[in-house]
């Protein structure tokens, strides 16, 4: 063809008008161009919504092509459920989600869930209900006191706006004052999510052993299939998934005490001692056209300086808002977490990572806010954190899984976490920053230190906004 010659099949980008079609037809204009030589967009003009069902229901259900599922985007506003139910439909990995913030909100009286679990029980019910009551009165007591005290220690800032002036004291008495709230307060969350991940988001609620998350995972089916009717089609409850949660309260056994003023405590659980030979190895074979092995042999016989000069030649220009290069990801941490529950409800956002939460108990202790100390609150703290222990442990009679409503955002959970290195620089970068919260940066900083001490040449690259004392590294 000669040069002054344009291509028929020029690049073009545009997009398929969400006004004009509905979820499934895109996402049967996508899939069908595997099969269809046509521009997306005449293809689209020939699909209806009744081809849009066939297709699925031969493609996407008979063939089990479920990626198709993944052009569908479904857009739900969820409110009025609990922080534990919102807990299990965070839990999908590919989704986005905006909850709530109890940091930036005062919460109302009575804000909270009563679990179907007790209505066989009245004195369960009472004793449920007078705890959460008991603990929200104390939250609006902490915040009424707190507020006075920092309005006693914090004086308004030249040219600040008497409503800005209360706006900036507020943040700071409901961020530690959130700590008393139970897991039965309720919330609002946004979701964003395609076909795909809302059928598995189905079906993991509609699986659990709580009423509250199985009506939940009824409603969303309900809603999602009016937007992909044929996608989420059998989006139902799991035999296999049932089984497996139900064990975790057969099996479970009772955890061991712990004092009610342990520090936060974070342990490396694993990690690769030949992690830098593996980053130069993936490194070599991605830039020689040579087998694993070979780039594998070649790296071990490497020095460690020669090594990192390797990925220092990638790594050089890493901006301050770039990731790692993907060879990060071969490499992998294992952390194990006690952190109070507010600070895990931030700490789970980071969903590359794999995660495993225990139960929710009170038996692990609690951390009160350095904020609520100050403000002479410890007592009323401690004696909000004693009602939740006194009525989690009448509960936890009639109904496990309903007792852990009652555990507070202050008390601690332990988790364990999985995470390469490249979703290490990203957390630990994020989350050590003075800006974050000192529940999450905590457990964040030990768990940098620990791994950072461990193998140190592999954080050499790390950029934090905020260093601590021990960086081994020029600033």
């Amino acid at each position: 063809m000669p040069e002054n010659d344009q291509s028929p099949y020029s690049p073009r980008v545009y997009p398929l008008d969400a006004h004009k079609l509905t979820e499934e037809e895109i996402a049967v204009a996508f899939a069908m161009t595997s099969r269809r030589p046509e521009p997306f967009d005449e293809i689209a003009q020939q699909v209806s919504e009744e081809k849009a069902a066939d297709f699925h229901e031969r493609w996407v259900l008979g063939y089990g092509h479920a990626s198709v599922a993944e052009h569908a985007v479904v857009h739900l506003a969820v409110e009025n459920i609990s922080r534990l139910a919102c807990d299990t439909l965070e839990d999908n990995r590919l989704a986005s989600y905006t909850e709530k913030s109890s940091r930036y909100q005062v919460m109302p009286p009575d804000y909270f869930h009563l679990p179907e679990e007790l209505k066989g029980s009245p004195h369960a019910t009472a004793v449920y209900r007078s705890t959460c009551q008991g603990l929200f009165s104390g939250y609006h007591r902490m915040l009424h006191d707190s507020m006075e005290y920092l309005r006693r220690t914090r004086p308004q800032r030249e040219g600040e706006r008497e409503g800005a002036y209360n706006l900036r004291l507020r943040r700071l008495a409901t961020d530690a004052c959130r700590s008393a709230l139970p897991a039965s307060t309720l919330t609002n969350v946004g979701v964003t999510a395609n076909a795909r991940v809302l059928e598995h988001a189905v079906s993991k609620l509609m699986s659990s052993g709580l009423a509250e998350e199985r009506v939940l995972g009824q409603q969303i089916r309900e809603q999602g299939r009016r937007i992909t009717p044929t996608l989420i089609k059998y989006a139902d409850r799991s035999a296999f998934l049932e089984d497996s949660l139900q064990r975790e309260w057969q099996l479970g056994l009772p955890v061991s005490d712990v004092p009610t003023a342990s520090p936060v405590s974070v342990r490396l659980v694993s990690f690769d001692p030949q992690a830098g030979e593996k980053l130069a190895a993936a490194v070599l074979f991605r830039q020689f056209s040579d087998s694993y092995e070979n780039a594998w042999q070649r790296a071990q016989a490497m020095g460690q300086e020669e090594r990192l000069q390797l990925i220092d030649k990638l790594m050089e220009k890493l901006g301050d808002h770039e990731s790692p290069i993907r060879e990060f990801e071969l490499l992998d941490y294992t952390f194990e977490f006690l952190m109070d529950y507010g600070a895990y409800r931030e700490f789970k956002r980071h969903r590359m990572q794999s995660y495993f939460p225990q139960n929710l108990t009170v038996n692990l202790g609690y951390q009160v806010p350095g904020l609520l100390i100050d403000a002479g609150l410890e007592d009323e703290f401690r004696s909000a954190m004693q009602l939740s222990e006194a009525g989690f442990n009448e509960v936890v009679k009639v109904s496990p899984p309903a007792a852990q409503y009652l555990a507070t955002h202050g008390h601690y959970r332990r988790v364990l976490s999985k995470m390469n290195l490249r979703e290490c620089y990203h957390l630990f970068k994020l989350r050590s920053s003075r800006q974050a919260h000192e529940s999450v940066r905590e457990p964040v900083m030990e768990a940098m230190k620990l791994a950072v001490t461990e193998q140190p040449q592999l954080f050499r690259w790390l950029r934090l906004r905020d260093y601590p004392d021990w960086w081994p590294f020029s600033r």
